[in-house]
């Protein structure tokens, strides 16, 4: 399981059991038990160049799933909801098996934050998110079966106060410091946004944790 942050992963690492901190070339690595199947789980930062590093970690999978984040594209997305990619830039996902319900369609993987509303209206898909086509390419590479499963952070008619794409460092990170410093240069908007978005991180991390803690790869 690939994520661009370690805290979207927290919600499913609380459904395993055997979690266990692995010596891998990433910021966070995790293996364990989820539902019956050996995971490991890792975080490197977000876009395609970052994924893609945490995708070709050296351990065997015979599944990749890209998870973490997304921003809705179909207006009838809600924040929190488990959207499951049909295709990734056109190309055709696996679907995880499982009872819950969930939303589906075709997803956009861009290598920016798609920061406005404007922008989201000019994508031909039902959601956006950074790092999926990367991960996709790895488990092609891998000859493994790629799903992506992700939570809805923001709706399509939300776009962001912040230009997180100025707030990287020079490894493609976000900055806490410029994130920070941005949101205090405009504290009227700022603020307010970060804190929404740590409300919708942990509304759409425990929303994956329940929703592959049911899944079947």
């Amino acid at each position: 399981m690939v994520a661009s942050e370690a805290r979207e992963l927290t919600g499913v690492l609380a459904r395993c059991s055997e979690v266990r901190r692995m010596a891998l070339p990433v910021q966070f690595a995790r293996s364990g038990r989820l539902n019956g199947m050996a995971i490991v789980a890792v975080a490197h930062g977000p876009g395609f160049e970052l994924a893609a590093k945490a995708a070709r970690v050296p351990v065997k999978a015979d599944a990749v799933v890209s998870t973490g984040s997304c921003g809705a594209l179909d207006p009838a997305f809600a924040p929190g909801e488990v959207f499951v990619a049909a295709t990734v830039n056109g190309t055709p996902c696996d679907r995880p098996c499982t009872t819950r319900q969930y939303r589906a369609g075709k997803l956009v993987s861009v290598n920016r934050v798609v920061t406005t509303v404007a922008e989201k209206r000019a994508l031909e898909g039902a959601a956006v998110e950074m790092e999926a086509a990367a991960v996709a390419e790895a488990a092609r590479e891998r000859g493994a079966r790629f799903y992506c499963v992700r939570a809805v952070m923001d709706a399509a008619g939300e776009g962001f106060a912040l230009d997180f794409n100025q707030l990287r460092d020079a490894n493609g990170r976000f900055s806490p410091l410029r994130i920070v410093a941005a949101a205090l240069a405009r504290p009227w908007a700022g603020i307010p946004e970060l804190l929404r978005l740590e409300r919708r991180t942990r509304l759409c991390s425990q929303a994956l944790g329940d929703f592959l803690g049911d899944c079947r790869f």
